[in-house]
C-alpha cells in the first residue's frame, strides 16, 4: 500500500507540473507559435476546466471501479497523450487541445490517493496526509520553474515535452504495478451526488474551496510569467527563478498547514485566517504592481504560502461525508477548487486583454485586486461554516 501511494504521489507531482509549466513556456511559445497571454490564459483555463469536469465521473469510478485502474487509464491516455500532442503543436488551438487532454489525465491522481487515505487510515490524520501529499506533489511546481527553463534552453521545448510524455507513461505503469485498491464496500447504504448536495454543512466549505486555490493556482499556473515579462522585461530564466521561489513557498505552506488542525483544535479558523492573509498580500500587489525585486517576489510567495489551504479545506469537507460516498465527495470538493481556477483563467484573460497596458502594470494590478476581493468574499461566506475536527 505504501509503495502504491508513493506512485500516486509521483503522479501528482506530474499533475502539479502540468498545471504550472505554461508560465515558464510563455516567452518561447510566443516567439515560436505567436501564442499571446490571452491564448495561454485560455489554454490554462481549459486544463483546469477539463480537470474539473472529469471529477464527477472520476468520483463514480473511485467508488465503483477503484483508484488503481481509474488513475492508470486516464494518466496514460490523457496525461502522456496530451503531452505528446503538446510536443507536436503548431498553433494556439493545438496547445489548448493538448492542455484539455492533460487536464483529464491528471484528474484522478490526487483523489485516488485521498480515497485510499479516507478508506485505510484514521480520520484524525487525514488532513496531515492530505497536506503532505500536496506538499510533496508541489515539487512539480519546482520542476516546472527554473529546471524546466534550463531544460528548454538546453534541449528545446518540444524535446522537453516528449520527455515528459515518456515520464508520464512510465509513472502510469508504476501505478498499475504497485497500487492496490482498498477492499470494496459491499451492501449497506447507497447514495448519489444529490445526497452530498443536500448536506448543508458542505455549502460554505464549497465556497471556500472555490477561492482557496484560486489566486495561487492562477498566478503560479500562468500569470507570473506574462507579469514578469511585460512589467519587468524578464526572460525565460528570470521567470523560472520567480516561479521557483513562489513554488517553494507553496510547498512550505502545504507542509506547514498539515498538523495545524490538531495543534489548534480547529480547521475553520486555520483556513479562514490563512486565506485572509493571502488576500491581503494580493491587495498589496494591486497597490504596488511595479515594485519589483524582493517586494514583489515576497508578496507572491505570501500568496502561495498562506493560500496553501487546499488540502485542509478538503479535510474539512471530508469530515461531513459518509464513508460510502467518499470517492464522490472528495472529487466534488475538488471540482469546486479546480473548476473555479479554470473559470478564473478565462475571465482574467478577457480582463487582461480589455485593459490598456499603459503602463504595463495596469492590467496586472486589476488581476491582483480581483483575486484579493474574491478570496475575501469567499472568507465571508465561510464564516457560516460549522467547524469540525476528527
Amino acid at each position: 500500500m505504501k509503495t502504491g501511494i508513493a506512485c500516486l504521489v509521483a503522479a501528482y507531482v506530474l499533475s502539479q507540473f502540468y498545471r504550472a509549466f505554461l508560465a515558464v513556456l510563455a516567452p518561447v511559445l510566443k516567439a515560436d507559435l505567436g501564442v499571446g497571454a490571452e491564448d495561454l490564459a485560455t489554454a490554462s483555463g481549459v486544463w483546469f476546466l477539463a480537470f474539473a469536469a472529469a471529477q464527477l465521473p472520476v468520483g463514480w469510478a473511485l467508488d465503483r471501479v477503484g483508484p488503481r485502474l481509474t488513475a492508470v487509464a486516464l494518466l496514460a491516455c490523457g496525461g502522456a497523450g496530451g503531452a505528446a500532442v503538446f510536443a507536436m503543436a503548431q498553433t494556439p488551438g493545438a496547445i489548448t487541445f493538448a492542455m484539455a487532454l492533460i487536464g483529464v489525465g491528471c484528474a484522478p491522481v490526487l483523489m485516488a490517493a485521498y480515497y485510499i487515505f479516507a478508506r485505510q487510515f484514521p480520520p484524525a490524520v487525514f488532513a496531515t496526509l492530505a497536506s503532505v501529499t500536496v506538499g510533496i506533489g508541489s515539487l512539480g511546481n519546482i520542476a516546472g520553474s527554473l529546471p524546466l527553463a534550463r531544460a528548454v534552453e538546453l534541449f528545446g521545448w518540444r524535446e522537453t515535452l516528449w520527455a515528459m510524455a515518456a515520464i508520464t507513461l512510465a509513472v502510469a505503469a508504476l501505478v498499475l504495478i504497485f497500487t492496490r485498491d482498498p477492499v470494496r464496500m459491499t451492501g449497506g447504504a447507497k447514495g448519489s451526488l444529490l445526497d452530498l448536495l443536500r448536506l448543508r454543512a458542505l455549502w460554505p466549505v464549497f465556497a471556500m474551496m472555490a477561492v482557496c486555490y484560486l489566486a495561487a493556482g492562477a498566478l503560479r499556473g500562468l500569470w507570473v510569467g506574462p507579469y514578469y515579462a511585460d512589467v519587468f522585461g524578464a526572460d525565460t530564466e528570470t521567470v523560472g527563478r520567480a516561479t521557483l521561489v513562489m513554488g517553494l513557498a507553496m510547498v512550505a505552506g502545504n507542509f506547514a498547514y498539515g498538523p495545524l488542525d490538531r495543534l489548534f483544535h480547529t480547521r475553520k479558523w486555520v483556513i479562514f485566517w490563512g486565506n485572509v492573509l493571502s488576500a491581503l498580500a494580493l491587495l498589496a500587489l494591486a497597490l504596488r504592481p511595479e515594485a519589483g525585486g524582493w517586494i514583489t517576489l515576497g508578496l507572491l510567495s505570501a500568496v502561495g504560502f498562506f493560500g496553501a489551504t487546499f488540502a485542509m479545506v478538503i479535510a474539512h469537507g471530508r469530515a461531513f461525508i459518509p464513508p460510502h460516498l467518499v470517492g464522490r465527495g472528495v472529487t466534488l470538493l475538488n471540482l469546486f477548487g479546480i473548476g473555479a481556477v479554470g473559470i478564473a483563467q478565462f475571465l482574467t484573460g478577457r480582463l487582461h486583454a480589455a485593459l490598456p497596458a499603459d503602463p504595463p502594470a495596469t492590467p496586472y494590478a486589476a488581476l491582483f485586486l480581483v483575486f484579493g476581493l474574491v478570496i475575501l468574499l469567499g472568507c465571508l461566506i465561510y464564516l457560516r461554516a460549522e467547524d469540525r475536527v476528527d
